[in-house]
């Protein structure tokens, strides 16, 4: 069921004086607060020519003034956040490929993604005022100096287009997703639903905001129940726990890879996680692998909850539920709110037990690709929307992914998942990080290799990794080669780098 609502009703829950964001060195943001400015933010954009349908770039680090600066641009027009740590070269494609009629920035800041502007689109600088707040500045393109006319002043209904992203292609150009305001409002409910959020609640924002998982997950479901989110300058394994003595947040959501990073450094801070105890930790956007869950759950006192994400579906899919319900590692739970099934390559739906392509549907899925005819024909079937993960739902209809389809390797005509193989060496005790993946083979067509990092001060051979691998696992899965590495590639988000680590690596065939 969708929920039609706009993002700034999604704001309308929490009480005027309670707390909407806060952070580190920054004065406490109200409801009633937010709202006014988010109003004010939207009127000045109108006042600037840039009104519903009109795209707005962003281009800031994680913090409040970036939280206002996107509520602002989804409610007057369609905001388009873009990872501040792009180039001049990147920035001049996305504003391209959306066509950005504006870009807002800090003062002083982004030097290349204001170099990167065309001569016709708007310039707007965000002002930090004293209170929290913000107010819009320059609003002037760069080839006339004068603004544009005023636009309607409108504000958003829920099937227009809130925000807009790209997913992220890695062989082909990235297909732009727009996520409608009720999309966004479905999401933000059904993680709302699934993890009791309340306004006692405190999100601290460690995901990047111009990331849907950070957007919906940290921000806008934890607005939607009136709790608080502490925004602090980006994810940082260093001031994570003065943050959370500081701010006592109640949850977290984040990537496996920056559980991780936490979980390195939780011993030191056991005294800290002891008198801040999170009543939740959830994971998503990358498979967490059980061994990290049962770690990071000892480690933390508190629950683990893994879920499952992608932009096409405004984030959330499928999470595992909270305690005392079962959630189970190694699955990422069910669907809430949400359709989801496996689907042969025929379109015909499976039993369960059964391996296919994981499909979904509901309000918050997106109608589809933008100006992409040959993408939407093929990733949305029958009110479905393939995923491209293949999985399958156990007994209690709780899914298991086995990998990426274009990430499973195909070892002469065996498809291996690399989650498998992932855990296994997760599970040596000198092993911090491990990632499996396919490399090419003269006769088989792809083999198995695998890179690890080292935990700190420990030291491992490649002969003894593989032989740990081999007590565990079938013959054809165990790698032929153990790279160890200092460091993993990973993409913005903190996503690990599968597909293109071979070339990474420069591995030519085996």
């Amino acid at each position: 069921m969708a929920i039609n609502k706009t993002i700034l009703d999604l704001l309308d829950v929490g009480a005027a004086d309670a707390p909407a964001l806060l952070a580190p060195d920054h004065h406490v943001v109200t409801y009633d607060a937010l709202r006014s400015n988010v109003r004010e933010l939207a009127a000045t954009l109108h006042s600037y020519g840039i009104g519903p349908g009109e795209r707005v770039a962003l281009a800031m680090a994680n913090g409040p003034e970036m939280a206002i600066a996107f509520l602002a641009a989804a409610s007057a027009a369609t905001a388009a956040p873009l990872n501040p740590k792009y180039t001049g070269e990147e920035f001049a494609f996305y504003y391209g490929d959306t066509r950005a009629r504006a870009l807002i920035v800090l003062p002083n800041t982004m030097p290349e993604a204001v170099a990167a502007l065309t001569p016709e689109m708007l310039l707007i600088h965000a002002l930090p005022q004293s209170d929290g707040t913000l107010r819009f500045a320059g609003g002037r393109s760069q080839e006339s100096g004068v603004r544009s006319q005023a636009a309607s002043a409108d504000l958003q209904s829920p099937d227009d287009v809130a925000l807009i992203l790209h997913t992220s292609g890695t062989t082909s150009r990235p297909k732009r997703v727009p996520i409608r305001h009720r999309n966004l409002a479905t999401s933000a409910y059904n993680i709302g639903e699934t993890y009791a959020l309340s306004a006692a609640d405190r999100s601290l924002c460690v995901m990047p905001l111009f990331h849907i998982h950070g957007i919906v997950a940290s921000l806008l479901s934890a607005l939607a129940a009136g709790g608080s989110v502490i925004c602090p300058p980006g994810f940082d394994a260093l001031k994570f726990w003065a943050w959370v003595d500081e701010f006592k947040p109640t949850w977290y959501s984040a990537v496996p890879t920056m559980h991780q990073m936490l979980l390195a450094r939780a011993a030191r801070n056991a005294d800290l996680i002891a008198r801040n105890r999170l009543r939740f930790i959830r994971s998503s956007s990358a498979p967490l692998p059980p061994i990290v869950l049962e770690r990071v759950e000892a480690a933390f006192g508190a629950p683990v909850i893994e879920s499952y994400g992608m932009t096409e579906a405004a984030h959330q899919m499928a999470s595992n539920p909270l305690p005392p319900l079962v959630h189970k590692a190694g699955s990422v739970g069910y669907g809430i709110g949400v359709d989801v099934a496996v689907m042969d390559e025929t379109g015909q739906l499976l039993p369960q037990g059964e391996r296919g392509e994981v499909v979904v549907r509901g309000g918050n899925v997106v109608d589809g690709y933008e100006n992409n005819t040959e993408a939407n024909a093929s990733s949305f079937i029958a009110g479905w929307f393939r995923t491209g993960d293949q999985g399958y739902l156990d007994a209690d209809g709780y899914l298991v992914l086995t990998g990426r389809l274009k990430e499973l390797i195909n070892r002469g005509g065996e498809k291996i998942s690399p989650l498998e193989i992932d855990d296994m060496l997760l599970r040596h005790p000198a092993v911090a990080e491990a990632l499996a993946f396919a490399v090419p083979h003269k006769s088989l067509g792809e083999d198995v290799a695998a890179a690890v990092v080292l935990k700190e001060g420990a030291a491992c051979e490649e002969q003894e990794l593989r032989h740990w691998c081999a007590t565990q696992l079938a013959e054809f899965k165990v790698p032929r080669r153990v790279y160890v590495l200092d460091t993993l590639p990973r993409g913005a988000t903190g996503k690990l780098q599968r597909i293109t680590m071979a070339k990474t690596l420069g591995i030519a065939d085996t």
